[in-house]
Order: C-alpha cells, then structure tokens, then sequence
C-alpha cells in the first residue's frame, strides 16, 4: 500500500493512471503492432505494475480497443467542434480540410494505430461501436454542406460526400504515413514544416476547386 510522506495512505488517481497507460499502449501498438507490443512495456512506460495494468484494462484486446475508440474518438470530437452547418458551404469545406490536415499531423497516434489496425485488415475496429455511427453522422453533415452549396449554385452537383472525405482524408494522410520512403524517394524532406505549410495548402485549394461550380 503507497503511503504519503506524512504517514496517510495515498489515494489512487484511477483516471491519471488509466491516461498514462493509453498514452504508453498508443506509443506501443503504434511502433509494434498488435503482435510485437507487451503489456509489460506499456506498464513500465505508464510506470504502473502488471497487476496494476490489469485491473484497469482485462488483456491484451481490450486495451488495444480503448486505444482505437481514443484515436477515432478525437477526430470525431474536432470535427463536431467546428460545427460546420453553421458556417457558409465555401467556409465549411475549408474548415473541414484544415482541421483533418492538423488533426493527422498534430496526432501521429491516429496515424499509427489506423496503420496497424489496416494491416489487420478491421478485425479490432468492427467491435468499437462508437465508430461507425459517428463516422456516419460525419459523412451525413458533408452531405448537407454540400446540399447547401448546390441549392446556392456554388458547388457541382455530383460530389459523392464519402468519397470526398476519403479524398480529404488521403491527401492529409499519406506524407505522413509514408514520410521516410516518400523523403528518401523524390529527395525531399517531407517533414520540413515549409514543406507542410505548402502541402496544407495544396491540399485546401484542390479540394475546394474541385468542389466548386464551373462558371
């Protein structure tokens, strides 16, 4: 039992210690994979015992969900606090491609674990249910940005919601994903934050010319 300096028993910061050991498990799954990453080096990072490490999270699969909920969670949450309905359709777009172009490069975790759960081809992700009615929802608020730029005469008419998404999504994940081959590929340090702010910006002015109504 932990004892404070004074004698008195010390109290137990249940959500500090279960912060910790997600923050660890993400580092862990992330550079490991599902098959390499050990519980006993998540606990030694989240400086809590084994036993410790179990009382929060049952095994092994159980952990590594919490560390998928938390990644697609988080993307979910910054997109909604844009509350793009509420902005002009033009406005929207740009505000979409700019939170998910930040969102991908200021949490390389996502990144990661979307990395390793593909090379699993789903088989954890299909059991975080949280995911796909958010990812739904998401998708469903691109289709009414784009209804509304539509009945204005602002956007074309054949814009698939899902698949630009998927296009938003590519643009703002591949240098990041493939950063080390790409750099040594085409000899450019794809990490150099010029660089970034010049992708950043190609990526927001493809998407919204592409989006926009032909004159």
């Amino acid at each position: 039992m932990k004892r404070n300096a004074d004698g008195t028993v010390a109290k137990r910061d249940a959500a500090a210690t279960k912060e910790r050991i997600t923050k660890a498990a993400l580092a862990e799954f992330g550079t490991k994979g599902y098959g390499g990453a050990r519980m006993a080096t998540i606990a030694k990072k989240a400086r809590c015992n084994i036993r410790m490490l179990y009382h929060y999270f049952s095994g092994k699969q159980q952990l590594y969900l919490a560390c998928l909920e938390r990644v697609y969670t988080n993307i979910r949450e910054a997109e909604r606090a844009l509350n793009l309905l509420e902005l002009e359709p033009e406005e929207a777009i740009r505000q979409l491609v700019d939170v998910t172009f930040s969102h991908m490069a200021e949490n390389r975790d996502f990144v990661q674990i979307a990395g390793v759960e593909n090379t699993l081809r789903g088989r954890f992700l299909k059991n975080v249910a949280p995911v796909p009615s958010a990812a739904l929802d998401h998708i469903e608020t691109i289709r009414k940005i784009l209804a509304c730029g539509q009945e204005r005469g602002i956007f074309r008419e054949d814009i698939d919601a899902l698949q630009l998404y998927v296009s938003i999504l590519a643009l703002s994940y591949l240098h990041l994903s493939n950063q080390y081959t790409l750099s040594i590929t085409y000899g450019t340090d794809l990490g150099d934050a010029a660089w970034l702010r010049d992708r950043r910006t190609h990526v927001r002015e493809m998407v919204t010319a592409y989006v926009k109504r032909s004159a």
